[in-house]
């Protein structure tokens, strides 16, 4: 068992869920994109909290491993926003960024538990 407030990579899915929570999309995206966009980021965050409480790496692994699904489906999320114009490409940017370095994160843990 992992105390999740002490990994780093939970700490680091925070961080992002604040970037993503800064985005303005036009109101007509509040429960298309937006609502989608918000549920992803929260998933990863949360799945690595939930797997960090469960007694054998295999367990733990699986929620990271949904965790990362999600982390892919907010990056899609974001691609399309750019796509559509609803963003612009420097506010992506950042939020991209510290992404890929969550994504990595979540893939590291999962190797580390996983020898």
């Amino acid at each position: 068992m992992h105390n999740f407030k002490e990994l780093k990579v939970w700490q680091k899915s925070r961080e992002l869920a604040k970037l993503v929570y800064g985005i303005e999309l036009p109101n007509e995206e509040k429960y298309g994109l937006t609502s989608q966009i918000r549920r992803s980021v929260v998933s990863i965050s949360s799945n690595i909290a939930e797997g960090s409480s469960r007694k054998s790496n295999l367990d733990f692994t699986r929620f990271l491993n949904i965790s990362l699904g999600s982390a892919y489906e907010l990056e899609t999320q974001l691609i399309l926003c750019l796509d559509l114009k609803l963003i612009k490409n420097i506010e992506a940017q950042k939020i991209l960024e510290n992404l890929s370095e969550t994504q990595k994160m979540i893939h590291g843990l999962i190797k580390s538990l996983n020898p």
